[in-house]
């Protein structure tokens, strides 16, 4: 059986969707057959947002990052608009902006 792959297409898809609501901050790269929702730095310094990984020809899993920089695979399984839609109403607080954290920690030399 052919292995499935993200292109770039799938990418543009999903990051298209997500702008039109109002996530304009994210980027989305392929790799494989996933695609991951990031912001920030390109390269290693990205912030990883939240991941679909693909298993059939139209049929995507949800995948969320943990602390650790793992990813975790969620029981979420549908096509990308409805992806976009669970994102949007349901993990809005994942797709936001990650807080800017400054360089000044405590005292007059900082």
């Amino acid at each position: 059986m052919e292995k499935l792959v993200a292109e770039d297409h799938h990418a543009d898809e999903l990051q298209e969707g997500l702008a039109s609501h109002g996530f304009k901050h994210l980027r989305v790269r392929h790799r494989a057959d996933t695609l991951t929702i990031e912001s920030g730095a390109k390269g290693a310094d990205a912030f990883p947002h939240a991941r679909l990984r693909r298993e059939t020809r139209r049929a995507w899993r949800l995948e969320m990052p943990t602390s650790t920089g793992r990813w975790e695979t969620t029981p979420i399984r549908d096509e990308t608009d409805n992806l976009i839609a669970i994102l949007v109403s349901d993990f809005a607080w994942a797709l936001a902006k990650p807080p800017t954290i400054t360089t000044r920690t405590s005292g007059r030399k900082y």
